[in-house]
């Protein structure tokens, strides 16, 4: 078994920033093809990939009477295209075109039996060069999209811990393409107003849809420049008074103005004594702030933490 500090990967944004541009480009072309195929879940949950035991997957997409599945291997580095009836292709992860990849992503579908067409622009990006056009040079470095594969994992049983303490609403955990991160979200079960929009190259409806209901939504993701690398981040919508100027721990969280959001840097997870405790205080300290100002029913929506192979006791009511 790896150590901690085995466990949670190093990322260091100067190397994992273009690799992670880069996989945020190809899972959105990736994300949209189960778009295309997926009847529309509340929320956008058809549209999202999951982590997988070798990468990130689609998980069964339809395919008329059969279905289809892409996977990326972060292991061996390469899109693997399934079958039901047993075709596969295999697309090599490498440094190169987006327009490339994209292409070649249509030629497998097709090659298939399963040729799709999907909204070729790029979606949550200020820049949203169509992929067919997007002839720029992308890094991909197989060492670091590993290790953030490897990060995923981790932040994925922590989330999942966390999730399993919810009798409410509550989403999977899963990766969203758009902005490419990890999310779980808890829902209060209450209406929320109507979201303004604005999200760059996302039509308001789909924002709107999206948040639709009351919710406190945790994720990971690769950060950017501003911030200096990976983080996980916690929010709420519509956030309530008093939210910005809540205390949650651990000591490295910080509320971020411009992204409405609480912040905790992947760095001071990974080397803290305890990373799934430290993950877990900076889950709940968020969410329990968001649930009590705006006046969540706690007591009826939260639970113990989950344990394989516990069924939850049941009195009658």
């Amino acid at each position: 078994m790896p150590t901690a500090v085995e466990a949670w990967p190093a990322l260091p944004f100067e190397m994992l920033g273009p690799t992670a541009e880069t996989l945020q480009l190809w899972t959105q072309i990736v994300g949209k093809v189960r778009l295309a195929r997926t009847p529309w879940i509340n929320h956008a949950w058809h549209v999202t990939l999951y982590v997988s035991a070798r990468g990130l997957t689609t998980s069964l997409i339809p395919n008329g009477a059969a279905g289809l599945e892409l996977e990326f291997d972060l292991v061996d580095h390469a899109l693997v295209v399934r079958t039901t009836d047993d075709g596969e292709r295999r697309i090599a992860l490498a440094p190169g075109e987006v327009a490339g990849f994209y292409r070649e992503v249509l030629d497998a579908l097709a090659a298939l039996g399963a040729p799709t067409e999907i909204v070729g622009r790029p979606n949550e990006l200020p820049a949203a060069t169509p992929f067919a056009d997007d002839h720029a040079h992308r890094v991909y470095d197989p060492a670091i999209a590993n290790a953030f594969w490897r990060a995923l994992v981790q932040a994925s049983r922590v989330f999942l811990r966390f999730r399993s303490r919810f009798l409410g609403k509550v989403s999977p955990v899963h990766f969203f393409w758009g902005a490419a991160d990890l999310a779980v979200t808890r829902f209060s079960g209450r209406r929320a107003p109507l979201h303004p929009g604005g999200v760059p190259h996302l039509p308001d409806a789909i924002t709107r849809e999206a948040y639709s209901h009351e919710v406190s939504s945790a994720g990971f993701w690769p950060g950017d420049a501003r911030l200096g690398g990976p983080c996980f981040y916690s929010y709420a919508y519509p956030a309530p008074p008093g939210f910005a100027a809540a205390k949650i721990g651990p000591p490295a969280a910080r509320f971020d103005a411009a992204l409405g959001e609480f912040l905790l840097p992947y760095e001071a997870v990974r080397t803290a004594t305890d990373p799934d405790q430290a993950l877990l205080d900076f889950l709940q300290g968020a969410y329990v702030a968001a649930a009590d100002l705006a006046g969540w029913d706690r007591a009826a929506l939260e639970c113990e933490e989950g344990a394989p192979g516990r069924p939850r006791p049941v009195s009658a009511p």
